[in-house]
């Protein structure tokens, strides 16, 4: 190794104990998503027209398999591209579901219903996951309805790199994709309202965004053109989130903007990186968003390595927790990154380190993986690292508390009895809170004899529910003549926690040997 290299090493080592000298213990709160991409069957379906049983069956082992990985939040693309994996509205089904848009499932179910139901029994949230302006994947007619709205109203669109999308300085289109996005909300027991950063579309040679002629109808009032369509944008999510909250106040309304908002050479306030940004190239000012508090969590795509020239991990994360505005901060990880054999990436422990990191801030709330698929077939270990190490214990979701701060009641008579080799638990819900709520589910927690009772530590958790109506519980796990003791706690719908029951101990019985001979 020569001086330079050796220097380079040590700077590397020194750097990155700093970066992981303090590492935190598994948080008892923290968003622990995973994006669920449908579009050209990413991650599900495996392929478009599979029966109604094989789709279930295909999504209940993703739900699993995350569940046994600690995930406690799936964003589901529910619209890949004006088009719906849901009944329950005005947009077509989708041709990466049926293999033919406009066909329903056969025999029919609503996936959306059937992936929230399942989710929620897992203790997940679901979040539906819209692509705004995104009209069609490609240009073949054979896939496109002649029904579809890009065939009825062919002046909202424009065509771009092979794709139709929708023009968003169209008054008329923001008022129709918030509507197609409110169906959802008013008629899904969705937990949330999720975009990605596809706004206007990435820059691609020789591209032109043909929208002109509509930037002189309805831009008078701005002197660049760039500006306009950034408040188109802005527009949209300012209206959305007021609609959304106005329908369903515990819905929450998150975006995953691209990395970097705008670098320092850019903007003062802009990031120590020198990349792509978001705020010039796809006129998304997602820094403005929650500085004016439209929307709850801010999900950034940081899909870099530590150190990284043009886009550095450590500064990124620092800057987004930095400019959230008392919001939530989920960090995007690229987990479908892990095995590459690029800079950064060759270090296997890249994502361990990146979650070590953000834990370290208290300012990040959680981490968001891409995609499902790369957690599943474990790439790089990482979904081993979630299994065994960060995501060992479960964890609820970080309450939000301008959205709801009023934790519900205690739960009421809590009793338990022991059977040979399981005690069980049951308990009443508790009175309604002053807002009105009573519990949406709850925690139940176990102790050691002499334990501290602390449920802030999430070793002691034995169950999240997220059903009301069960007020009972079986612990399998315990051991024979060993005492315990239980507590339970009731969350709302936005996750605040009650304080915990009364304590109730008890004593496991011992296992019965048989003396008698014979068969």
């Amino acid at each position: 190794m020569n001086k330079k290299a050796f220097f380079l090493s040590l700077i590397f080592l020194f750097s990155s104990y700093n970066l992981f000298s303090q590492l935190p213990s598994s948080p008892k709160r923290e968003f622990r998503g995973a994006w669920l991409a449908t579009v050209v069957n990413i991650d599900w379906p495996s392929k478009p027209g599979l029966s109604s049983e094989i789709q279930k069956k295909e999504l209940l082992r993703i739900l699993d398999d995350h569940q046994r990985s600690g995930i406690n939040a799936i964003m589901l693309q529910v619209r890949p591209s004006t088009d719906a994996f849901y009944g329950k509205g005005r947009e077509m089904w989708s041709r990466f579901l049926t293999g033919k848009q406009g066909l329903p499932p056969n025999p029919y179910y609503d996936p959306l219903d059937f992936a929230i139901d399942e989710a929620h029994k897992r203790g997940m949230e679901l979040h539906a996951w819209f692509n705004p302006y995104r009209a069609t994947f490609d240009l073949l007619d054979s896939h496109t309805n002649p029904n579809h709205i890009t065939k009825q109203k062919p002046e909202w669109f424009f065509t771009f790199s092979g794709k139709k999308l929708f023009n968003p300085g169209i008054p008329e289109v923001r008022e129709y994709i918030v509507q197609v996005i409110m169906d959802v909300v008013k008629n899904y027991d969705i937990d949330g309202v999720h975009f990605d950063d596809y706004f206007y579309p990435y820059p691609e040679k020789n591209q032109v965004i043909r929208d002109t002629d509509t930037y002189q109808k309805y831009g008078s009032e701005f002197q660049d053109i760039s500006d306009w369509r950034r408040n188109n944008v802005d527009t949209l999510i300012q209206t959305l989130s007021d609609s959304i909250h106005a329908s369903k106040s515990y819905v929450k309304f998150g975006i995953s903007p691209f990395g970097i908002w705008r670098n320092l050479s850019q903007d003062p306030e802009g990031s120590q990186s020198n990349g792509f940004d978001g705020y010039g190239k796809l006129y998304a000012d997602a820094r403005k968003w929650t500085k004016e508090g439209w929307i709850d969590y801010i999900n950034p795509q940081i899909y870099f390595p530590f150190f990284y020239a043009a886009a550095p991990y450590e500064k990124l994360v620092d800057w987004w927790s930095n400019n959230t505005y008392g919001k939530h901060l989920y960090i995007g990880q690229a987990a479908y990154r892990a095995a590459e054999n690029r800079e950064g990436w060759r270090n296997r422990q890249q994502i361990p380190d990146q979650i070590r990191y953000l834990r370290n801030n208290a300012r990040v709330q959680g981490s968001v993986f891409f995609s499902s698929k790369s957690l599943t077939d474990n790439l790089a270990g990482v979904n081993d690292s979630l299994r065994t190490e960060f995501y060992r214990y479960p964890a609820l979701q970080p309450a939000m508390l301008w959205l709801d701060p009023i934790a519900p009641n205690v739960p009421r008579e809590v009793q338990v009895k022991a059977f040979d080799n399981c005690v069980d638990l049951n308990w009443q819900a508790p009175l309604k809170a002053s807002d009105g709520e009573t519990a949406y589910g709850y925690v139940v927690y176990r102790f050691n004899e002499g334990d501290d009772i602390n449920t802030s530590d999430p070793k002691n958790i034995l169950q999240l529910s997220f059903d009301s109506k069960q007020t009972s519980f079986k612990d399998n796990s315990v051991l024979p003549n060993k005492r315990y003791t239980y507590i339970v706690t009731a969350i709302d719908r936005l996750k605040n926690e009650s304080d915990h029951s009364a304590k109730v101990g008890i004593q496991t019985t011992e296992v019965s040997t048989s003396t008698t001979g014979g068969k």
